[in-house]
């Protein structure tokens, strides 16, 4: 990781290594937390955070799903956000933000009611996420054996940090099986998500992402849909099986940090031709557009800091 120079924690700038917290801090123990990712890139009037309002919109909704009362407003949060891309006089193409909500040193016991919340936005410069290669040329899939929790077991639409063990688990073992990424079914067989990313594939010219039922509702997926559906491009949200994945003509990835990334294989089965496929980097292409600031009709999507 690239250390920046100042992180915001509670309402003040601190230094990057003086952002510290007490080893008894109740998250550390119990995993209730909340966290976003939001990005900034760098476009010829400066740089621009890409739909700021609409992630720190999901942080606090996120923490009212996990009973967190988080001690700022959305405004206070985005303000924040813009004030640490200022501080930290960055300069790369993009710029990872990481707001972030958690229980702090108090109290002890699986009731958090009387926990300190913390407050916390960072800020570092990222390449991509996947890998410059796996843009350009598609990454390696493996449908691994840990599955989606179901509704009744877990809040799947929180991007609360406990969730985020079983994500941990599922890359660790596609890559410990030579994959680059992991992708994970639901309860019922169907396709979920990956491990931090929101799943594509293209069939005869269709567009077609699995619905959230137990997953995260991703923003850059929103993104996607209204992008392709602009352009012409018929978008289907259902459930996908396995075995639809093994023969889809194209598939990709999409996030905040995985953008926009093409899958070349999928468990031992070349995707398409095995690369990056023609619908997949119209779209890649298109998302640059957006957020590097080239695609005016998206610009009430950026925010920028003067």
């Amino acid at each position: 990781m690239d250390a920046a120079k100042y992180i915001w924690m509670n309402g003040k700038f601190v230094a990057w290594d003086e952002a510290k917290v007490h080893v008894l801090s109740h998250t550390l123990h119990y995993g209730n937390g909340v966290i976003e990712g939001t990005k900034a890139y760098k476009t010829d009037r400066g740089y621009a955070i890409f739909r700021l309002n609409d992630h720190t919109k999901r942080l606090k909704e996120s923490a009212k799903m996990t009973l967190i009362d988080i001690p700022y407003s959305v405004e206070e949060m985005n303000q924040a956000q813009i004030d640490l891309i200022k501080k930290n006089e960055f300069t790369g193409d993009n710029v990872y933000l990481r707001p972030f909500a958690f229980l702090g040193y108090g109290v002890m016991g699986i009731y958090h009611k009387d926990a300190p919340v913390e407050t916390v936005m960072s800020a570092w410069e990222w390449g991509a996420y996947l890998g410059e290669e796996g843009m350009r040329k598609g990454i390696r899939l493996k449908i691994v054996s840990m599955t989606r929790p179901s509704n009744t077991s877990n809040m799947g639409k929180a991007k609360a940090t406990a969730n985020y063990l079983n994500s941990q688990m599922a890359k660790y073992e596609a890559i410990d099986c030579g994959y680059d990424e992991a992708l994970l079914l639901d309860d019922q067989g169907y396709v979920a998500e990956a491990s931090g990313a929101s799943f594509f594939m293209i069939v005869n010219g269709e567009i077609i992402t699995p619905p959230s039922d137990n997953a995260l509702v991703s923003i850059t997926q929103k993104t996607v849909i209204e992008m392709a559906e602009n352009m012409g491009m018929k978008v289907t949200r259902r459930r996908i099986s396995r075995e639809e994945v093994y023969i889809a003509d194209e598939a990709f990835l999409t996030g905040t940090a995985a953008e926009i990334t093409p899958i070349a294989l999928i468990d031992a089965r070349d995707i398409g031709s095995g690369s990056r496929g023609p619908i997949t980097e119209k779209i890649q292409s298109g998302y640059f557009d957006i957020v590097f600031g080239r695609n005016k009709d998206y610009e009430h999507y950026l925010t920028y800091i003067d």
